[in-house]
């Protein structure tokens, strides 16, 4: 199936996508500080160069978009019916990163978690806020 925007319209279309301060990731950010938690944001030294870390509690947060990142089983992520071959590479490389990202910072001591932006919808996200700061103090996890 041939795409349905010009190529331009698709090349600007994607230049507005962004991979920092999502509106997910501030979502995350806004309710974590407001709870007392400092973090700093894109460390590049850290693989996978996490969303936030919080030093303090020695723990890695990737804030994932369900489509960019092959969110299984979740209803925001559908394989485009155009340029399959382009799209399924291309998430599954970020799959692969992902994890690879994962393995490396716990090897370092690092605990990482993932939030979805599926769960930072309208009637999730207070659960998945409140758990996701109960996890970050439960250091022995």
């Amino acid at each position: 199936m041939a795409d349905t925007h010009s190529k331009e319209t698709r090349s600007f279309n994607m230049s507005k996508i962004r991979s920092k301060n999502t509106k997910p990731e501030l979502k995350v950010r806004r309710y974590l500080f407001s709870r007392g938690f400092r973090y700093r944001l894109n460390v590049k030294e850290l693989p996978g160069k996490p969303d936030l870390i919080l030093p303090k509690y020695k723990t890695a947060i990737f804030v994932q978009g369900c489509f960019w990142h092959g969110h299984k089983d979740c209803r925001y992520f559908v394989v485009p019916k155009s340029n399959e071959g382009y799209w399924l590479p291309k998430i599954e490389r970020n799959i692969t990163r992902d994890k690879e990202a994962a393995e490396k910072l716990t090897g370092l001591g690092w605990r990482v978690l993932e939030v979805w932006e599926c769960d930072l919808k309208k009637g999730k996200i207070e659960d998945t806020l409140q758990n996701l700061a109960a996890t970050i103090k439960n250091t022995d996890e």
